[in-house]
């Protein structure tokens, strides 16, 4: 058996609405059908494919990463979602890869749940990067 890509990441959340609104409104993934489970969640798409599980009513870990130090999603809008982040007040941290250039944006989801976008090194850089 081989792996054949990435299906989705899971995470725990003290607050399905909030949870929520951080992926949903701010980072644009939508909620989309979910199996009947009998636990609190949603499943977060990325076009047709459900990449984020978010499950509610659960106990959340004394670290908030665990094992898993990140999840990376590719983006497209580097300025308009820094600008969102400061407007929110989110800290981030922006770095360009060496090498490629690529863009890598670093925050943290209302959890702790570290994130990571990726963007094209073509974007233009936030005015005051």
């Amino acid at each position: 058996m081989a792996i054949q890509g990435m299906n989705h990441f899971t995470v725990l959340t003290s607050d399905l609405d909030v949870t929520l609104a951080f992926y949903c409104d701010l980072l644009g993934l939508r909620s989309g059908p979910r199996p009947p489970f009998d636990f609190p969640g949603a499943w977060l798409y990325s076009g047709s494919q459900a990449v984020l599980h978010v499950v509610a009513g659960r106990s959340l870990p004394h670290q908030a990463a665990g094992v898993i130090d990140h999840m990376a999603f590719s983006a497209q809008g580097l300025a308009d979602t820094v600008a969102q982040l400061r407007a929110k007040g989110i800290g981030h941290d922006l770095r360009r890869l060496p090498g490629s250039g690529q863009w890598q944006l670093f925050f943290n989801d209302p959890d702790g749940a570290r994130v990571e976008l990726d963007f094209d090194a073509g974007e233009l850089a936030p005015s005051d990067a």
